[in-house]
């Protein structure tokens, strides 16, 4: 069987780990690359470094939360090479005013010298409190963020506030697509996957029990389940 030509979109402050078990998993599926979104400072910039750097003229796109922003900018700038589409963990609009104030003072702690307290803060937005005390996946979160450092990680942070609202992008969406997160998702909630999903015609949305924000780790084997379904309906 022919495999599918797959991108995956990492989330803020994440790298290649995030998809560790779909890469595992998902091999005799899909020919998977994983794309860098840490180089530009606006989200035009990142979808695209993104769209030149993928080794495929059409491919299958997924992206975790920022990783979605960068998916709905993808679908864009180039929607005639996406094959088929999948947001996890994410949200269409714009930055509200909260959220733009929350990232503003992140970096602001990441450029006083105490970047690493910023894992500290995001960690329990990140995940769920019952993998939260699973060391674990909060070592996973940490090493990522390590490995991302604190200049990518401001330039992710402003590429973040700078993007476009989607929600009007949707209903020009018409790629098989999958909407997906966790019921526990702290920082875009069930609401707003809902809102994608209505918007997306023909969009399967699917919601995970006992579930956090970073699904793909916290639950992989059913988002790797919803993953093949899409990649092969």
């Amino acid at each position: 069987m022919e495999k599918s030509p797959l991108v995956l979109v990492p989330g803020l402050l994440c790298d290649a780990q995030l998809w560790r078990h779909q890469v595992d998993r998902l091999g005799d599926t899909a020919d998977i690359w994983i794309a860098d979104h840490t180089r530009s400072d606006t989200m035009a910039g990142v979808a695209r470094d993104v769209l030149a750097d993928a080794p495929f003229d059409s491919f299958a796109l997924a992206g975790l939360s920022m990783g979605g922003y960068i998916a709905l900018e993808i679908m864009r700038q180039a929607p005639q090479r996406v094959a088929r589409l999948a947001l996890l963990d994410t949200a269409a609009g714009a930055d509200l005013p909260e959220q733009t104030k929350g990232r503003m003072e992140l970096i602001a702690l990441a450029e006083s010298g105490k970047f690493s307290q910023v894992t500290a803060v995001l960690l329990p937005l990140f995940l769920h409190p019952v993998p939260l005390a699973e060391s674990a996946l909060a070592g996973i979160v940490e090493s990522m963020a390590k490995n991302t450092g604190k200049d990518a990680f401001v330039r992710q942070e402003r590429a973040i506030m700078s993007r476009a609202d989607s929600l009007g992008l949707l209903s020009t969406i018409r790629c098989p697509t999958l909407v997906l997160c966790g019921r526990l998702d702290a920082l875009t909630p069930p609401a707003r996957h809902e809102k994608i999903a209505a918007g997306i015609e023909g969009a399967r949305l699917e919601v995970l029990d006992d579930c956090g924000h970073l699904s793909t780790l916290e639950k992989p084997a059913q988002v790797n389940a919803a993953l093949r379904r899409w990649l092969t309906a």
